[in-house]
């Protein structure tokens, strides 16, 4: 089967989690125990969560592209797939941005009034010292041009592949090689910049050498989990018959390597900040690890013991169920990063996991997973024309 059916079963389970979330935050609103501050950082939670793992889908297809990698092709359109949620991620992160800069919620410290002006009961000197950088004009030129950047690319990716299909020959192949090289330059300096103003900034007394790239591997993981879960779907359905145990074994390797670049960030930030003990810098993970103790603990272990236990051995990285199951796992351990990415800054001790946060979860999901399968259905599953089509279909490893 070349063609993807979005069958109406599929559209009915998403559509019935994405009334979950509504109907969460329709809640969420009415009980007067729920604070909107709450919801709203839920929403850049899930927000960012899906839309990361969407933008993953645009950051592999141009590594590979660069590097003329040949074994990711019959896994093409699942990335693309993946990406296209882009846009949709995009609108729910400015939401939440404009809420924020509108003071419907807390969440960044120093958008608050007249915490830069002197003569304010609000006036806090760090803050207005940083202020040439936070400032709501330049953060929110940065974010809208990071936005529209990496929106903009990523269809640029998904029209050129189309193209493809229909014209072959190199010139496109070799055209997305430029592309991916321009692309990838931006993005390496605008994933940190963004790290910075949207995540770094909800705690602006601190600030982290390593954050950019702690957060990058987070986005990393999480994208290549859910384009093996979908592979893992796909190919339970039937489909993508060209997808052999060689490329389950890639897809395993990475989700096994990138869980411990994850590790070695979050091990090296923490244990520096830790064994220096400096008052300025002590201060991002003393709520974390006072007021969410076991909970941000257990994060780390799943994160981190989970692959190394069951992702180890070269049968296990072959075997899709197995691997299905540890990939769940660990998707939900990096939701749970970006929780503590965010949560403790933003909610203080005041956060917790309810029913307002899986309700949302489900919600997100459920659109992320709509629009994905979507553009399953819009074109055939393997590409066809690229230059290294047959490379990939033969693709083994011993």
């Amino acid at each position: 089967m070349d063609q993807f059916t979005f069958t109406d079963k599929s559209k009915k389970i998403f559509i019935a989690l994405i009334l979950i979330g509504v109907a969460t935050i329709i809640y969420g609103v009415l009980d007067s125990s729920v604070s909107s501050h709450r919801i709203w950082t839920s929403a850049l939670i899930n927000g960012w969560f899906f839309f990361s793992t969407a933008m993953m889908g645009t950051v592999f297809i141009a590594i590979n592209s660069a590097s003329q990698s040949g074994w990711i092709v019959v896994l093409k359109r699942v990335f693309e797939a993946v990406s296209m949620y882009v846009p949709i991620g995009a609108i729910t992160l400015i939401l939440v941005f404009i809420a924020s800069s509108l003071h419907w919620n807390h969440i960044y410290h120093w958008m608050a009034e007249g915490i830069t002006d002197p003569n304010s009961s609000h006036y806090d000197a760090l803050i207005a010292h940083k202020e040439p950088y936070l400032n709501l004009p330049f953060w929110w030129g940065r974010a809208l041009v990071i936005l529209g950047t990496w929106v903009g690319f990523t269809y640029i990716y998904r029209r050129k592949s189309l193209k493809e299909d229909k014209e072959g020959g190199t010139k496109i192949y070799t055209g997305s090689m430029v592309t991916s090289a321009i692309f990838l330059v931006f993005f390496s300096y605008s994933s940190v910049v963004a790290s910075w103003d949207w995540f770094m900034s909800i705690d602006a007394h601190w600030f982290s050498t390593l954050y950019g790239w702690y957060v990058f591997s987070g986005m990393w993981i999480a994208g290549m989990i859910m384009v093996f879960l979908l592979t893992h779907y796909l190919m339970g359905k039937g489909y993508l018959k060209e997808v052999n145990a060689s490329h389950i074994h890639d897809l395993g390797k990475f989700i096994f390597g990138i869980s411990f670049l994850w590790t070695y960030l979050f091990f090296s930030q923490f244990m520096l900040i830790w064994y220096a003990n400096i008052p300025e810098e002590v201060t991002y993970y003393i709520p974390r690890l006072n007021d969410y103790t076991w909970s941000f603990w257990g994060m780390v272990i799943v994160n981190f013991v989970v692959p190394m236990l069951f992702l180890m051995s070269k049968t296990t990285k072959r075997n899709r169920n197995v691997l299905a199951v540890v990939s769940v796992i660990i998707f939900f351990g990096h939701w749970m990063d970006i929780y503590f990415l965010i949560t403790p800054g933003a909610m203080k001790a005041d956060g917790q996991i309810g029913i307002i946060e899986i309700g949302m979860l489900f919600g997100y999901l459920g659109l992320f997973l709509f629009v994905v399968f979507r553009e399953l259905s819009k074109a055939p599953l393997v590409v066809k024309n690229h230059p290294l089509l047959e490379e990939s279909k033969h693709h083994r490893i011993n």
